[in-house]
């Protein structure tokens, strides 16, 4: 038996990408960016052959001709110089890589992340010329490298990603004239060092924590997104991941209180909000945390606009987003990013194989060889780190078949570890499940031994949703008023004001009232 489960394990196991295959790129003109790129070199072992700086102009945005002249003719020029790629025609006489060396590119902070749309001419009103929603040519730039070595190629509208949906490795895949880019950017260059050590320390252990999952529920049009939530959380069910969902229309609360978060996937708010707003909120090391939103990236640098800088300002250690207007089916689909990482594959091959289209307005952020559950599928052990989010899954694993013992099992061993983690663990699981009941008793049994204020409160604000939800207003607004008294002091308790106005909203100001 136990040689088929390694059997099991090796077969599950992905292969990383090998550090030769990786080409980084930094800003020639920045002592910052040449100094990430070397520090990144050393910790992924690359080759300082692959380490090349491009003079680009300063700034975030640049124009399509820039962007051609500094960035992509370089480029072309030095595949070609170092015989990295052999090109040639395709069956429809195209030119493009038949063969590729260095196939995946990391860009470092310092080189710029967008194109601008070109100005259309005049038409004969005097006024520019309409644009074909989808036919626009701004993009990022990094998903425009993907497939800059594809000869003839329009810059205006999408191009199909080929290694869309994709179950192997990059090299197995065999898709040479696919480029795997990436970047290491942020707010500020101590960001990108952590990002970076972050990676390397949390591959170690692999990534635990619990999962915090915000649908929008925004109705027609939008249903996609709300799936590749749901997806996510069905799929955590089964792996003994623990998963907060909030399933209401508007965003997770003002200053809700994360603790552990290692996952977070979230729609869909013009700017940072919910946990970002509290400035002790802090994500767990290693963690991947996304907010689809069309602009999402569109201010990389900016820590309080948008959510990629946010995101990134508060601990992510890898994160995507959109430069410009995707539109919600060019985005990157959550459920296969997330099926993909749960296999092992890297972060960068994990992204690429959820965008339908290069060419077009996403970016990757974090250390492209990241691979945070490549051991996600061994038997977690008690006896490390994280023990308790280990526990829990070993118990999933083990016996989520079997009801009756999978809670005998878990309730035992929170009792022994005193583990409030597993008791909410449990509630959640319960929850999702639709055993409200059962729930509520494993969240009391949580806030009795959790030792932080703030992990006691958001088992109030569990116990809240569940009378919300059941429609017993009174009920939840007793427990809301409860929890004000109780925690009033905690900056997180703003979380039970955003409920409070919600479920009973102040009147609204008196007529010919100026307000204060």
């Amino acid at each position: 038996m136990r040689i088929l489960l390694l059997l099991l394990v090796t077969c599950l196991t992905t292969q990383a990408i090998e550090p030769k295959r990786v080409l980084v790129l930094y800003r020639q003109q920045d002592a910052s960016s040449k100094a990430l790129a070397e520090t990144y070199a050393k910790g992924r072992n690359i080759p300082a052959e692959n380490l090349v700086g491009l003079a680009t102009p300063e700034g975030g945005t640049i124009s399509r001709e820039d962007y051609n002249t500094f960035i992509r003719d370089p480029l072309i020029n030095l595949y070609d110089e170092k015989q990295w790629w052999r090109r040639g025609p395709d069956a429809t006489g195209r030119i493009v890589p038949l063969a590729n060396e260095r196939q995946v590119i990391l860009l470092m902070r310092g080189l710029p992340y967008r194109i601008k749309r070109t100005p259309t001419p005049k038409g004969a009103n005097g006024k520019p010329q309409r644009i074909e929603p989808g036919k626009q040519d701004e993009a990022s730039v990094d998903s425009e490298l993907a497939l800059f070595g594809i000869q003839g190629t329009s810059a205006s509208g999408p191009l199909t990603n080929p290694y869309y949906k994709h179950q192997s490795e990059l090299l197995t895949a065999q898709i040479p004239a696919l480029f795997l880019t990436c970047r290491i950017d942020g707010p500020t260059v101590a960001d990108c060092e952590r990002m970076m050590a972050d990676a390397l320390a949390v591959e170690k252990t692999g990534l635990w924590g619990t999962c915090y999952l915000d649908q929008a529920r925004k109705g027609k049009g939008y249903e996609a997104g709300d799936d590749w939530i749901r997806a996510i959380a069905r799929r955590n069910l089964k792996e003994g991941i623990p998963t907060v969902m909030d399933t209401n229309r508007d965003t997770f609360l003002t200053n809700y209180p994360m603790t552990d978060a290692a996952l977070y996937f979230g729609w869909y708010a013009h700017h940072r909000n919910g946990p970002l707003l509290n400035p002790r909120f802090v994500f767990k090391p290693g963690a991947i945390a996304v907010h689809l939103h069309s602009f999402s990236a569109s201010e990389l640098r900016n820590t309080k606009k948008r959510w990629t800088g946010p995101l990134i300002a508060a601990g992510a250690t890898a994160t995507l987003g959109n430069v410009w207007e995707p539109y919600l089916t060019l985005t990157h689909d959550f459920e296969i990013f997330h099926d993909r990482l749960l296999k092992g594959f890297s972060l960068v091959e994990a992204a690429h194989m959820a965008i339908p289209a290069h060419s077009w307005q996403s970016l990757v952020i974090g250390d492209p060889l990241y691979r945070p559950y490549a051991d996600f599928r061994k038997e977690p052990s008690f006896a490390e780190d994280n023990r308790a989010y280990r526990a829990f899954r070993l118990a999933v694993k083990n016996w989520g078949r079997d009801d009756a013992k999978l809670m005998t099992k878990v309730r035992t061993a929170a009792a022994k570890m005193n583990s409030g983690k597993l008791y909410e663990a449990l509630g959640l699981r319960l929850l999702q499940e639709g055993r409200t009941e059962q729930a509520l008793a494993f969240f009391d049994s949580a806030e009795r031994i959790y030792p932080r204020d703030a992990d006691k409160l958001r088992q109030t604000l569990h116990r809240i949703e569940i009378y919300r939800h059941r429609h017993d207003k009174d009920k939840a607004l007793e427990l809301i008023r409860e929890g004000q008294q109780r925690f009033a002091d905690l900056p997180e308790a703003k979380a039970l004001i955003g409920l409070k106005n919600i479920l009973n909203p102040p009147a609204p100001p008196a007529a010919g009232s100026t307000g204060g």
